[in-house]
């Protein structure tokens, strides 16, 4: 069915390692709703059906009516990461073996030993060289032999593989040797799974296409079987439309798609976050955002700049290269989950290792015997002490009393509050270190964003991480911990084509990128044809990959108009540089390396019902309890508050706790929050409400 299907239910659902998160919005009326179910790792499938069959139990209405459905996975990741793919064989031209071992000779930490490059995803002796060869121009300098292809696809059926690589030298220029080949070894092992390196990752750097393809193909069978039984189960609960998968550059592609290029879903989830954040953003007037979000194991950072989202054109994989387009998502060992531990020093850690959902926090009731961030958490009664989710989890606050005395407290001879302080502030600074990668280390201010705080724990910790990196404002919107399944409905249909040109960029080599640019927009339509997209609901986004002669890396530059001067793309070019790098080199030759075309089907998204409003904070209090603020505060009385009951307009000035079923937003004392229309809440640090008191007062002197 079309994504502009008539019916008016939109659910999105997130895949978390210990959640799976869903929303879903009526576009007919505008009412949006959440919900969340544990995550099934056996089968996330399980936890799909089970939510989308409770959510719509929950808002009383049929799977008939749904109309749309977008999820995001790290079923790809996971299987890399615990490396339980396919059994995968690989053909390559002679002498390009070895590319996935030798790698770039570089060490992924130069000063630590330990840390080790991780081991190929093909062994070397199911990695088999052929005695084709084709030239960087495209000539063939050495043509396929079929009968060679026949019998190295025996030795792969005897090796009992069930997926094939064919990455060639090269097949970036002409694909016809890798095309050529997969026809051959689909005859011989007929029930493989298959991909070329010229349609996974057309592009130049033998070791990254490589790398990208044989990921590709590793986790290629597997995903097939995830979507095969997601696709079952979903119409198990009657829900008559096939689901989209939201990808790492935050866009969304069918079932059909995922199927031939798993390898973009390696950041589905956190990429559906960071395009729902810019979405929001722009409609609340933040354009420049960082967006903060703290689940059970990590915490995934990114930069919003002028409403549009930051790209990388690889990132790795569970140590894996991967280059396919992404969102830049920085990503940290920093969760709910995360264990406070002291190392041979004496000094206090917080992560990268996490307890994980089992047996999960001490706090959880489930045998949990390591100190956790969520422990810290509880014992200062910054997190409700009798139970989470609406009620739906109890805690045990003597449990994480005793864990964190045990295990902190006593061994760094400190009183209990202090330890769990310590705990939230280790945390915090690694918070804060992971933001200035992705501002101050690339060449952006941080007080120039705002911090757009989501995830389950990423309004709890808001306030300090702000104050660690000088941000000024927190923006937090509604149900913040299923944001990244509001983010899928929130995305686009999107696929990223990419075509590799080296050459000087004179007038004859913008010419060749302009014709390029015209056989990619064919092949963009027919994707979009494929995807069922109306063509009025249809956009392209152009770029180029430009470097200066002798540079090895290349910078991107986005062009507003494809049929541009090659004046203006110079000038273009220019300013790109001179923002990654902070220079620029007038005369020197630019040279083109790469054409780019994004196809976006736009989706429509609706609108939710705003707040309520008029009322008081009398209306959304749910209580009070005593919350530690540090040595200065002390133990401080705190007013609960239900968010769902505060109304436009309505400021809460700190300290305050706001609670709603899928996080906790802390507002120290000196902070102010102010329910906007749109349903976010909006936080001032101190100094900011120090200024606009002062100016308020000015303005009445």
């Amino acid at each position: 069915m079309s994504v502009a299907a008539t019916s008016s239910l939109r659910i999105g659902v997130d895949v978390g390692g210990t959640f799976t998160d869903l929303a879903v919005v009526d576009d007919a009326t505008g009412h949006i709703a959440f919900h969340k179910v544990p995550s099934t790792p056996d089968d996330p499938s399980r936890a799909i059906a089970t939510g989308i069959a409770e959510l719509l139990d929950l808002i009383g209405r049929r799977a008939s009516e749904v109309g749309f459905l977008g999820h995001g996975t790290t079923v790809a990741t996971n299987m890399v990461i615990e490396r339980k793919g396919s059994r995968t064989g690989m053909l390559t031209t002679q002498g390009f073996r070895d590319v996935l071992e030798i790698g770039r000779q570089t060490r992924p930490h130069l000063y630590d030993y330990r840390v080790k490059r991780p081991v190929p995803l093909v062994p070397r002796r199911r990695r088999l060289e052929v005695s084709e060869r084709m030239a960087a121009e495209g000539a063939v300098l050495s043509p396929l032999d079929p009968a060679e292809i026949e019998t190295l696809a025996r030795k792969l059926a005897e090796a009992c593989v069930e997926a094939v690589a064919i990455c060639f030298l090269h097949a970036w220029r002409d694909p016809k040797h890798e095309q050529a080949a997969r026809d051959l070894v689909a005859r011989i092992l007929p029930d493989a799974y298959i991909s070329l390196s010229s349609e996974i990752s057309p592009e130049f750097r033998e070791f990254d296409r490589f790398s990208t393809t044989v990921l590709n193909t590793y986790v290629g069978p597997r995903v097939s079987t995830y979507l095969e039984r997601l696709l079952d189960r979903v119409a198990g609960v009657g829900v008559p439309v096939a689901p989209y998968t939201i990808h790492s550059n935050g866009g969304l592609m069918s079932v059909e798609t995922a199927r031939v290029a798993p390898v973009r879903t390696c950041l589905s989830g956190p990429a559906a976050g960071v395009k729902g954040s810019a979405v929001i953003g722009e409609e609340t007037g933040f354009r420049d955002l960082v967006t903060f979000d703290v689940g059970g194991t990590s915490t995934d950072v990114s930069v919003v700049v002028d409403g549009a989202t930051v790209a990388t054109g690889a990132r790795p994989a569970a140590g894996h290269p991967v280059r396919v387009p992404s969102i830049d998502i920085h990503v940290i060992g920093a969760g709910g989950g995360s264990v406070a531990w002291i190392d041979e020093g004496g000094a206090l850690k917080v992560g990268p290792h996490s307890v994980g959902a089992d047996p999960g926090p001490a706090a959880y009731g489930r045998g949990g015997t390591e100190a956790t961030l969520t422990d810290a958490n509880i014992v200062l009664g910054r997190l409700d002490p009798v139970a989470l989710l609406r009620g739906r989890m109890t805690v045990d606050a003597a449990a994480a009393r005793a864990v964190i005395e045990e295990r902190v407290a006593r061994p760094l001879d400190l009183p209990l509050e202090e330890a769990a302080l310590g705990i939230i502030r280790v945390a915090v600074a690694n918070m804060g270190r992971a933001i200035r990668t992705v501002t101050t280390e690339r060449g952006f201010a941080p007080e120039r964003f705002a911090l757009f705080a989501y995830g389950g724990a990423g309004p709890l910790h808001a306030a300090d991480v702000a104050a660690e990196c000088g941000i000024q404002t927190i923006v937090v919107p509604r149900e913040p911990g299923t944001l990244c399944a509001r983010g899928i409905l929130l995305a686009d249909v999107s696929l990223d084509f990419v075509r590799s040109r080296i050459r000087p960029l004179d007038s004859e080599g913008w010419q060749e990128a302009s014709a390029v640019f015209a056989a990619m927009r064919t092949d963009a339509e027919a994707w979009l044809d494929g995807e069922r997209i109306p063509p009025a609901r249809r956009r392209f986004i152009t770029a180029l990959d430009l470097r200066y002669r002798g540079q090895n890396h290349e910078v991107p530059v986005a062009l507003t108009d494809a049929a541009a001067s090659i004046e203006t793309v110079l000038a273009l070019f220019t300013e790109a540089h001179r923002q990654a790098y902070g220079y620029a080199i007038p005369g020197r030759d630019v040279e083109l390396v790469n054409c780019r075309v994004t196809a976006v089907g736009q989706v429509p998204r609706g609108h939710p019902t705003p707040p309520p409003e008029g009322g008081t904070i009398a209306d959304a209090l749910l209580g009070e309890r005593r919350v530690y603020f540090g040595a200065r505060e002390g133990w401080l009385a705190t007013p609960v508050l239900d968010r769902d009951r505060l109304a436009i307009g309505l400021t809460v000035d700190g300290p305050a706790i706001i609670e709603e079923m899928s996080a906790t937003l802390i507002v120290a004392p000196g902070q102010s929050t102010t329910l906007d229309a749109e349903g976010n809440l909006v936080m001032r640090s101190a100094t900011a409400v120090a200024g606009r008191h002062a100016a308020t007062e000015d303005a009445h002197a």
